[in-house]
């Protein structure tokens, strides 16, 4: 049977590069904590790399306006099985697949994100959602997590916005379903232990200067699946700072 970390933290060092019109390059590298609280016993716990993932975003959709800016995107590519997936207990047992930072599973990351700005006619209003999937292959200890879907709807508004567009303010509800499908071990189902969470958050999006910005998120869990097995997200929390620069080549 596997079993899903009840703490989880993951930081990501994410470049990004522009490199066509309308194309983006990314490489993600996590490092990721994962600890498992055990009633009346020592937790397990442990830190590592985690899988890397080479991306291509390609905005096939644009469209300005004096409303503003409507867009559409997809994004595509492999997750590597870079993550460490050695972690052991204070025994020296290695812990299961499911606690490991890495999966040993080469997958595939699809997604696509669109954006609506001047909703209702209403400048400063932006709808934007993002809907993505990790389509997950056989790993490490012969364990297949299983895939993960999210789509996550964020309604923002901007109440500040400097005269050269230097700085700006976004905040806004947010509404995430996340659903994950039954793990495999040994090519043996475990029922029940999928499951889907639907969350329900806030998030605050903001640029301090040109090329800068900041963003944290805060979500809470609003309903999830009764199954046995299924442990869902209770609460999930992101902060990020975004720094651009130009690279002359």
């Amino acid at each position: 049977m596997t079993a899903r970390p009840t703490f989880s933290h993951e930081g990501d060092f994410n470049f990004t590069w522009g490199f066509y019109r309308d194309f983006d390059l990314t490489v993600l590298i996590p490092i990721v904590t994962n600890r498992f609280d055990r009633a009346a016993e020592t937790a397990l716990r442990g830190t590592g790399l985690g899988d890397a993932m080479v991306l291509v975003k390609y905005r096939f959709y644009r469209r300005d306006s004096q409303r503003g800016t409507t867009q559409v995107s997809v994004t595509f590519g492999p997750k590597i099985p870079t993550g460490r997936t050695n972690l052991t207990d204070g025994n020296g047992i290695r812990l299961p697949a499911s606690l490991q930072p890495g999966s040993g599973s080469t997958d595939l990351f699809l997604a696509a994100n669109g954006t609506y700005t001047g909703l209702f006619n209403i400048r400063r209003l932006v709808a934007d959602e993002d809907f993505h999937a990790l389509l997950r292959s056989r790993g490490t200890q012969a364990t297949r997590l299983g895939s993960d879907l999210e789509s996550r709807f964020w309604l923002s508004y901007r109440p500040y916005e400097s005269k050269n567009g230097d700085r700006e303010w976004f905040v806004g509800p947010t509404l995430t379903w996340l659903h994950s499908q039954d793990d495999s071990v040994a090519r043996v189902t475990q029922r029940g232990s999928g499951g889907d969470v639907l969350l329900a958050g806030i998030t605050t999006y903001v640029g301090v200067r040109p090329g800068m910005h900041v963003w944290l998120g805060m979500d809470w869990d609003a309903a999830h699946s009764a199954g046995v097995l299924f442990q869902p997200v209770r609460h999930r929390i992101s902060f990020g700072i975004t720094q651009q620069f130009r690279l002359r080549l």
